[in-house]
């Protein structure tokens, strides 16, 4: 682990060592049924990089706008303004053990985390999964989302590939990433997420 004395612009307090674990896989993976469990039996804060930018939208601060502005214009979030709500969120928790769910989405955001929190992750949970189970799963599932239709799901599986697969294999060859077959019922593929776990993290009882 980090020490985090000097994590976060000093942010964090001294004597706490910090622990961030990124989540990755396809839409339609099962991430966020699967991070509400290892919340639930490990203690770990579960921060989303989306909902973080999606909030401060809604908060209507200036950021929010600028962020606004950049998503209906196609642009890309710059990796500095992900990284500055996410470190906020880890501060604001109070807690010393992170699930950072969908980021990184790419090597900028991969580098600029590191270079920003001076934290590496403990590791990286891959959820491995088909793409045509993913795409199933999120025409079935119909929560509502309009970027839940065939042509947007498709594209969301090409920028997954082209962006996110190199941060995978980039953690790979590090030995960092503990990859889970998605495919499976949740439970079973809980099974397999808490093979992972338990040599890291007491349990919440």
């Amino acid at each position: 682990m980090v020490d985090s004395s000097k994590d976060v612009n000093g942010g964090f307090p001294g004597d706490k060592k910090i622990a961030v674990v990124f989540v990755l896989g396809g839409p339609g993976s099962g991430k966020g049924t699967q991070c509400a469990k290892i919340v639930e039996n490990f203690g770990f804060t579960h921060l989303s990089a989306g909902d973080l930018l999606r909030a401060e939208i809604k908060s209507g601060s200036e950021n929010g706008s600028m962020i606004s502005n950049m998503i209906k214009e196609g642009k890309i979030v710059p990796s500095e303004v992900t990284v500055e709500l996410l470190q906020k969120a880890m501060l604001e928790s109070g807690n010393n053990k992170f699930l950072i769910d969908g980021f990184p989405r790419n090597e900028e955001n991969r580098a600029t985390f590191e270079n920003v929190t001076k934290i590496e992750p403990e590791f990286i949970l891959f959820f491995n999964c088909p793409e045509e189970e993913m795409e199933q799963r999120l025409l079935s599932r119909n929560q509502g989302r309009d970027d839940d239709n065939i042509e947007t799901i498709r594209k969301r599986f090409r920028v997954f590939v082209e962006s996110s697969i190199p941060v995978v294999e980039y953690y790979d060859m590090k030995g960092k990433v503990r990859k889970v077959d998605a495919l499976k019922p949740i439970d079973e593929v809980f099974e397999a997420v808490k093979a992972v776990f338990d040599p890291f993290y007491v349990k919440v009882e």
